[in-house]
């Protein structure tokens, strides 16, 4: 028998909003877990690093125990200098929920349960799950593919199935899911908890420009393309941004693994990020921006409608 959900009361639908690279923000996260899904922020998205204490403060005093919970996502790769610091301020806030990114750290995951917080890992495929759980995370997130950012290539029927073999632990599902069916389809495959990330991109609280919230609503699976090239690890974007910003999308170089760049170096990365967007491939499904909390009734509803189909 699979392990419980804790915090499964506090939510309306088992969701967790993606922490979205420059955009999550204390005003999405809020309006997502008032709304009763899971709301995220990158820490890195707390520029300058002080920001992050002033975040987590306001976060945990807005939010109500009955609420859903917060996530802070940590990338542990060594080229985050901001690690260490990040992860001292999360400690000190007790961020209910950690996500990890770009390997799994075993001193991270024991600071986190030291305090009775759940850290969740992400992976692309068995292999690195079983890793994460040997080096203590509390549960996975698959990121299959047509996941938006960095995301494997591997369906999310076999990533699911192949993990839940071994795992009875908590299983987020991240890949092209931007409505209430699909939502229903990822527990269907075992996953406790759908993975949403792009769907919130067009959202008013949303950090992101018009013309990212206007593509996202007038883009579909089709103009979403996989690369490695601008951060060293293969990711979906949109294929406008790309083409926007002077690159062909069809003829892009290879990227280099290990000039991996997560836009911590200043404002000369930080520029580079903000002018190629991030998307999966789900985004056919939205059809205009929205407050974040009318986009989880709308989810919602349509998850009642998916069950009462097959019922």
């Amino acid at each position: 028998m699979r392990a419980g959900l804790p915090f499964r009361g506090r939510l309306r639908i088992p969701v967790v909003g993606a922490p979205l690279f420059l955009i999550s923000n204390p005003d999405l996260v809020l309006a997502q877990c008032r709304a009763g899904v899971v709301g995220a922020f990158p820490s890195l998205n707390a520029r300058p690093l002080t920001q992050l204490d002033e975040w987590l403060h306001r976060l945990t005093s807005e939010l109500g125990e009955a609420e859903a919970p917060f996530a802070v996502n940590l990338i542990v790769h060594k080229s985050n200098g901001r690690l260490e610091t990040d992860l001292e301020l999360c400690v000190k806030w007790k961020v209910p929920i950690v996500i990890t990114s770009l390997g799994a750290r075993e001193d991270v995951n024991r600071a986190i349960r030291g305090y009775g917080g759940i850290t969740l890992h992400d992976v692309i495929h068995d292999r690195f799950a079983r890793k994460a759980i040997e080096k203590g995370a509390t549960g996975l997130i698959a990121v299959a593919a047509g996941a938006g950012g960095h995301a494997g290539t591997i369906s999310p029927f076999a990533l699911v199935a192949e993990i839940r073999e071994w795992f009875d632990g908590i299983l987020a599902l991240s890949g092209a899911i931007a409505n209430g069916a699909s939502v229903l389809g990822a527990l269907a495959m075992g996953a406790d908890l759908a993975y949403i990330g792009s769907a919130f991109i067009a959202t008013d609280e949303a950090r992101a420009s018009a013309g990212y919230k206007q593509m996202i609503v007038d883009s579909s699976a089709s103009d979403i393309l996989y690369t490695n090239l601008f951060t060293g690890v293969h990711g979906n974007y949109l294929r406008g941004s790309v083409a926007a910003a002077g690159l062909d999308p069809d003829k892009l170089p290879e990227g280099e693994p290990a000039k991996m760049d997560f836009g911590t170096g200043g404002e000369k990365e930080f520029r580079v990020w903000k002018d190629i967007w991030g998307s999966g491939q789900g985004i056919g499904a939205v059809k205009g921006t929205m407050p974040a909390g009318e986009l989880v009734e709308r989810l919602v509803k349509e998850f009642e409608a998916a069950k009462a189909r097959i019922e």
